[in-house]
């Protein structure tokens, strides 16, 4: 017996009950007016505070420490930061100290912090003299990166190697040797004052011959050193020889340190 067809019943989907949804308006996230109103005043209040600050002597400098220096260099740097005095720490930045120090070419800032209510501490780099440059009768003193530091008036009283030079021009204090006649010894020189002082004590004269730098010792001995390659090295070969050797040679070969070669 046939099944008679059955109908599909409708199954009705039910909604989740309750109100729907309303947009909730932007205004409600943003600050009220009596916020903005006390956070302005609050920035105000602190601009304000900064400025009186600035310009009182609530943090003014009453001491100024300086670091990183040789004694003699630290004293000029002293000097011309001694208008510092009495400013408020928060005037005085890198700008400021920067001025100061331009009329000492051969000193350069390094770092500076305050230390509140009334120091300001400062390191300071300064180039150490390596030579007197002589051209003539005209004198400089030069530094271990071939920096004019200054002219020299009575280049007698001074005990640095010379670097005699004819012929080139010479710049103002403060700039950097560019003939590479005088700026080769005089790198040279540092380098060796960098590498072993006590033996840079010893040198009487450094010159550029051929591509390659002499030094000429104080013993009369003239030391050969080649290229500036391996400079430590050399230096260190050469003292090791001239203690062997006792009396000064006439010449010290060491622009190939594993060869040396040696002149009575």
């Amino acid at each position: 017996m046939a099944r008679k067809p059955t109908r599909p019943r409708a199954a009705a989907l039910a909604l989740p009950s309750g109100r729907l949804a309303v947009p909730v308006p932007l205004t409600r996230f943003l600050p009220s007016g009596r916020s903005l109103l006390a956070g302005f005043g609050l920035i105000a209040l602190a601009v304000g505070g900064y400025l009186v600050a600035r310009e009182t002597s609530l943090f003014a400098v009453r001491r100024v420490e300086v670091t990183g220096a040789p004694p003699f260099v630290l004293r000029r740097v002293d000097a011309a930061l001694a208008p510092l005095s009495g400013k408020s720490l928060l005037a005085v930045d890198d700008a400021a100290i920067d001025g100061r120090l331009e009329g000492l070419p051969y000193v350069k800032l390094t770092a500076y912090d305050r230390a509140f209510p009334h120091t300001a501490r400062i390191v300071v780099s300064a180039e150490r003299p390596a030579a007197i440059l002589r051209r003539g009768p005209d004198a400089w003193l030069v530094s271990e990166r071939g920096r004019i530091l200054r002219r020299v008036a009575d280049p007698a009283s001074s005990a640095l190697p010379r670097i005699w030079v004819a012929g080139i021009s010479v710049p103002g204090d403060g700039a950097l040797l560019s003939d590479d006649d005088a700026l080769a010894p005089a790198l040279t020189l540092g380098e060796v004052l960098a590498a072993d002082r006590r033996f840079f004590t010893g040198v009487r004269q450094a010159r550029a011959v051929e591509g390659g730098l002499v030094l000429v010792l104080r013993t009369g001995t003239e030391l050969r050193l080649g290229r500036r390659e391996d400079l430590p090295l050399k230096v260190a070969v050469a003292k090791r020889v001239l203690t062997l050797l006792g009396a000064a040679p006439r010449y010290l070969d060491v622009s190939v340190p594993e060869r040396t070669v040696v002149s009575k």
